[in-house]
């Protein structure tokens, strides 16, 4: 099963490899790669993970991770808040969005993450009259 496991992850980081570069991820494919990892170690990360391959957009994807919130496995993950809050913003639910970056903010001691949700934050948090942020 280790063996199985450490594959697993391997083909998923080089599928993501090119994700470095805009549009070129293989969203499909890695999706794939989240069902096979999931039959062979079955976490609420590895859900989380999946869902973030986002196929079929990211109302699907908040539905499945709202799912995934409610098993309460990933209470208190700072990566599930961050999750929690880019899904809506790319939605245009700002101040959804804007909840979940003030979760994600409270949440994490890593400075990267924290200057990076602050900034998506005060994106949210400026929007113009059709709730729409004004950065992109």
């Amino acid at each position: 099963m280790a063996a199985r496991l450490t594959r697993a992850k391997k083909k998923i980081t080089a599928a993501r490899i090119p994700f470095r570069v805009p549009g070129e991820a293989d969203w499909p494919q890695i999706l794939t790669l989240y069902d096979d990892l999931s039959g062979v170690w079955p976490s609420p990360v590895v859900a989380l993970n999946r869902a973030v391959a986002e196929v079929h957009g990211p109302e699907p994807a908040l539905a499945e991770v709202e799912w995934l919130e409610l098993g309460g496995r990933l209470a208190g993950y700072r990566h599930l808040s961050a999750v929690q809050a880019d899904l809506p913003r790319r939605l245009g639910r700002n101040a959804e969005a804007a909840h979940a970056y003030r979760r994600a903010l409270d949440l994490t001691g890593n400075e990267t993450e924290r200057a990076y949700f602050t900034e998506r934050l005060a994106e949210a948090t400026t929007v113009n009259p059709r709730g729409r942020s004004t950065r992109g």
